[in-house]
């Protein structure tokens, strides 16, 4: 895997209260990825970026909503999440930009 692809492959860290607790009780952190991420490139991608061993990665598919613009239905696209367990006693500070 090439440097250029890993940078393209993690595109933000999903903020929410799901991923927050997710984030308390099993040490995982959740990002938003490419759609075409597989878990090695995300695996590959994380410990690149914020120097730190991952464990697991799970990753989940994300349909899009339903939404009605005026008189007409249409959808929000369809992304993808992983959920990056990392090994004990690591974790990532994105408040600092970094690892803590």
């Amino acid at each position: 895997m090439n440097q250029q692809r890993l940078m393209q492959v993690l595109l933000a860290p999903q903020v929410s209260e799901k991923a927050t607790y997710v984030a308390d009780k099993n040490e995982q952190v959740v990002f938003r990825v490419a759609s075409d991420a597989t878990k090695p490139e995300v695996k590959a991608a994380v410990e690149l970026l914020f120097k730190v061993s991952v464990e697991s990665v799970q990753i989940a598919n994300v349909k899009g909503k339903q939404k009605k613009f005026g008189r007409y239905m249409g959808s929000r696209k369809n992304w993808k999440k992983a959920y990056v367990s990392l090994k004990a006693g690591q974790e990532i500070n994105f408040v600092d930009g970094g690892v803590a």
